[in-house]
C-alpha cells in the first residue's frame, strides 16, 4: 500500500448500508474528497436504485467504489490497512484519533451500527462523534461519514490544497 496512489487517499467503509440516499451522498463526498467507498456485505437496495444514483447526481463517474462479501474479505486485500471503527459507543472522539492517508474509516448500518464484538476487539481504533442530547440517539450515516472523513483530511493537511 505504501508509495501507491491507494496509500494516499482514505477510504469510506459501509457495512450492510440500508439507505440508498445516505449511499449516494456518501458516494458523492468521496467522488469530491478522492476517497473510496468500500460497499460491505448485504446491501439493503439495489446499485441501481434510482434514489441513489440521485443522491451521487452524475458524479458516479468520479467515485471509485468496490464491493466486497465481508470486512474480513476487505481486511485481506489490504493487509497493512488500518481500520477506525465508529460508533456512539466508543471511548475516544474523531478529534482524538491520529488519522494518515490510507486509513479505513468503517461505518455500520443505519439501524444497528457496529457489532459490539467489533468494537471490543478493536478498542484503541474505535472512535464516535459526541452528540450532547439526551433525545439525539445518532447523527445521519452520511453526515456522520463526512464529519470523520474532513477531520482526517484536515489532521493530514490535504486540506491545504488548492482546489
Amino acid at each position: 500500500m505504501k508509495n501507491s496512489p491507494i496509500a494516499m487517499t482514505f477510504h469510506i467503509v459501509l457495512i450492510e448500508p440500508e439507505i440508498p440516499p445516505n449511499t449516494g451522498s456518501i458516494a458523492r463526498l468521496c467522488g469530491a474528497t478522492g476517497a473510496v467507498l468500500h460497499l460491505v456485505g448485504k446491501l439493503g437496495f439495489s446499485i441501481d436504485n434510482k434514489h441513489l444514483k440521485r443522491a451521487g447526481l452524475d458524479y458516479w463517474d468520479a467515485v471509485d467504489v468496490r464491493q466486497w462479501r465481508d470486512l474480513e474479505e476487505l481486511k485481506a486485500a489490504f493487509p497493512d490497512g488500518r481500520f477506525w471503527y465508529t460508533s456512539k459507543k466508543a471511548r475516544k472522539t474523531y478529534i482524538q484519533a491520529d488519522f494518515l492517508p490510507g486509513d479505513f474509516m468503517v461505518f455500520g448500518k443505519e439501524s444497528f451500527g457496529l457489532s459490539e464484538e467489533l468494537l471490543q476487539n478493536n478498542e484503541d481504533y474505535s472512535i464516535r462523534i459526541p452528540i450532547h442530547s439526551p433525545v439525539v440517539r445518532s447523527l445521519n450515516l452520511s453526515n456522520a461519514a463526512g464529519i470523520v472523513l474532513f477531520e482526517a483530511l484536515r489532521q493530514t493537511g490535504l486540506l491545504d490544497e488548492e482546489n
